[in-house]
């Protein structure tokens, strides 16, 4: 299971503040319900694109000993199984979707010059298919948002997005609707198997 990580500052900053095990460290399992710190139980390594870094970041684990089961710390500025981050995919649909740019042009502004043709589109395809989902669930957090009745979904999820932020949305859409902000693949779909992912703990 994953819980998110808040965190806002730099992927080295980051780095430093997951090497200590006690720092975040859950004093209880989401999964069992148990009241108990979780035990240390390492990292596992994923890629991740973003403005200023192009690399592998560690996500700490910990393991809950009463029901054996694992803890991870996902930061929350990361979707999962996508490599790249929150905001550069979020710079490049606003550029392409809100302000018509080119997809190359769109690339450029979410600076990714060397992108794929093929993966802006599998990102505007997966948005599409999410918009009307997300401009139904996003309305909780955006409670006072002009519904103009002329927007099309796609243009009013994304507005709706810039206005709450994206990784705030992000946020509330896993902790309380089990939702992934592009959709989830056919094969990953939750299917009702508990993965809420829930706030980590604050630091001592």
């Amino acid at each position: 299971m994953q819980i998110l990580h808040p965190f806002a500052g730099s992927i080295q900053r980051y780095f430093e503040e997951i090497a200590d095990p006690d720092r975040y460290r859950p004093d209880h399992c989401p999964q069992c319900g148990a009241k108990h710190p979780l035990t240390g139980h390492g990292f596992y390594h994923r890629t991740l694109v973003d403005a200023a870094f192009d690399g592998v970041i560690r996500v700490r684990r910990f393991l809950c000993c009463f029901c054996k089961r694992t803890v991870s710390l996902l930061p929350d500025f990361v979707l999962p199984w996508l490599r790249f981050s929150i905001s550069v995919i979020a710079l490049f649909l606003a550029a392409r979707l809100l302000n018509g740019f080119t997809l190359v042009a769109a690339a450029q502004a979410a600076t990714q010059t060397m992108m794929s043709y093929q993966r802006g589109q599998f990102w505007i395809r997966r948005f599409q298919k999410q918009a009307p989902a997300l401009s139904l669930a996003l309305v909780p957090l955006a409670p006072g948002y002009p519904r103009d009745p002329a927007a099309d979904f796609v243009s009013r999820a994304l507005r709706m997005l810039e206005s709450i932020g994206w990784i705030a949305a992000h946020r509330f859409l896993f902790s309380q609707l089990r939702v992934h902000l592009l959709g989830w693949s056919a094969c990953l779909t939750p299917a009702g198997r508990r993965i809420t992912l829930a706030a980590a703990c604050p630091a001592p």
